[in-house]
């Protein structure tokens, strides 16, 4: 028997990153504000600057975080991101990824890595190790982290494009 309620725990798990991250930013006040100078007073300006960045970085991944228990498990090995559904799953290597996007008309939705001729990897958000790939989406160049994270929060049943490989936006036609 727990003295730990499963849903606190539940919290905890989504966001230990953050609360991390505010501790140690509370750690770097308290020095940087109350220590009356010296050294450690602007240690704790620095303590507390990395407390920031720790709990910016922190409330990103717990709104990446949408619980586990869905359908399969993804992996994540050197690149290459793997998904073993109940139904299907595949492999895709992130160098090799030519648009990122989420479908939300899915019941639950499901993030689309498309290769160029192959056929398209669907991945629940809330499969096993899905947590994993804000890790492997943070890696591609110029991803918008926040506009991510409001799409995956939005309503809506439509497939929404978070992220194309730069050559493949270069090569679409454009009419203006």
């Amino acid at each position: 028997m727990s003295l730990i309620r499963p849903e606190a725990i539940q919290i905890f798990a989504r966001w230990h990153e953050a609360f991390i991250g505010a501790l140690v930013l509370i750690v770097g006040l308290y020095w940087g504000l109350f220590t009356g100078g010296g050294l450690l007073h602007w240690i704790g300006y620095g303590v507390a600057i990395c407390g920031t960045i720790l709990l910016v970085t922190g409330l990103q991944r717990g709104r990446f975080r949408v619980g586990g228990g869905g359908q399969g498990v993804v992996s994540l090995v050197e690149g290459r991101v793997t998904y073993y559904g109940p139904i299907g799953g595949g492999a895709i290597d992130l160098n090799d990824l030519s648009q990122l996007s989420i479908i939300r008309s899915a019941n639950p939705p499901h993030w689309c890595l498309e290769q160029t001729g192959l056929p398209p990897l669907t991945i629940p958000l809330d499969a096993e190790g899905a947590d994993l790939l804000f890790d492997a989406f943070a890696h591609l160049p110029d991803l918008q982290t926040e506009r991510m994270l409001r799409q995956m929060q939005s309503p809506g049943d439509h497939a929404t494009v978070i992220w194309r490989k730069p050559s493949v936006r270069s090569s679409t036609v454009r009419l203006h």
